[in-house]
């Protein structure tokens, strides 16, 4: 890492280029998510699900593939522990033990020879599915609203709290442009759930930290070269910091994949919002955040570039 140890990147130079990228990838996800719609997992739209083991282990794209036509939708296929043992959850309207005998009709009917038990099946009413809808919502906009506040009274400016809540919609809002874009594409579950949501409060922590880390250097750079130029001393602040912000991204990045590649299926939804995340909160933290601070806490136009 000697490549950081003195860096001099002139990021503020470089502001109105990923101003522009972020823009674009922002008004997009937007787009995505208006005209196609976010694509809610059973926690949040109601349902279904069953639980079966069998003795030999299941492709989930197979049993996912021949289950669509006699539940009149997708359902939600995927490991659950073992190769041999699959969870499936489905918007399907009838009762609990109809849709059983329509799983397990199907199961018999393309799996020639397939030995099964159900292990368990739980049921999800529209009306609880619409509070936990309603509640994780409230969690994410509370969250924003806490930081907000946090970093009104830690940096008494509300120009860093400003820019903090910018970044972090910037990363929220492309990472849910980024689901429902993929959500029909990939072979894994990106349904938005309550996983999900748990990984976007942690998304909105981690860019949160690197932010503050950042902010930290400015106000202190701020005391320390009162005489500096601000875009200079701006650019000081993130080149001071970037070893630490590298380091960060790069190990939780590492993490975060391995448990992607290797945390099964039930938690691939989980660590793709969470790799996402961590880069967006990287890029945020350094183009977004920052450069925002300093164009709201300049009086008069900047003409540098």
């Amino acid at each position: 890492m000697r490549w950081f140890e003195t860096p001099n990147f002139d990021f503020l130079g470089k502001r109105k280029v990923a101003y522009t990228l972020s823009s674009v990838i922002f008004i997009a996800s937007l787009a995505i998510i208006f005209t196609k719609g976010l694509q809610y997992g059973i926690d949040f739209r109601g349902g279904k699900e069953f639980v079966y083991v069998f003795d030999a282990p299941v492709n989930t794209q197979d049993v996912r593939s021949f289950l669509t036509e006699p539940l009149g939708s997708t359902p939600e296929v995927k490991l659950f522990g073992s190769d041999s043992e699959i969870l499936i959850r489905t918007d399907n309207e009838l009762s609990t033990d109809e849709v059983q005998n329509i799983i397990e009709d199907a199961i018999s009917t393309n799996i020639s020879g397939a030995t099964f038990s159900m292990e368990k099946s739980d049921s999800i009413g529209p009306r609880f599915a619409e509070d936990l809808k309603g509640a994780a919502a409230q969690s994410v906009v509370y969250a924003i609203v806490i930081i907000f506040l946090y970093i009104l009274i830690r940096f008494r400016k509300w120009t860093f709290s400003a820019g903090a809540v910018a970044a972090l919609l910037h990363d929220v809002v492309i990472t849910l442009g980024i689901f429902t874009l993929l959500s029909d594409v990939v072979s894994f579950n990106l349904l938005i759930d309550q996983n999900i949501i748990a990984a976007f409060l942690t998304i909105v922590g981690y860019s949160l930290n690197d932010t503050v880390v950042v902010f930290d250097r400015i106000r202190e750079n701020k005391l320390v070269h009162k005489g500096m130029d601000t875009i200079a001393m701006f650019n000081k602040s993130l080149n001071d910091t970037l070893s630490r912000t590298v380091i960060t991204s790069l190990t939780t990045f590492f993490v975060v994949t391995i448990l992607f590649i290797f945390g099964g299926e039930v938690l691939k939804g989980l660590s793709f919002a969470l790799i996402i995340g961590v880069i967006l909160g990287t890029y945020s933290s350094l183009f977004v955040a920052s450069p925002l601070v300093l164009e709201l806490d300049t009086k008069k136009p900047l003409n540098k570039p």
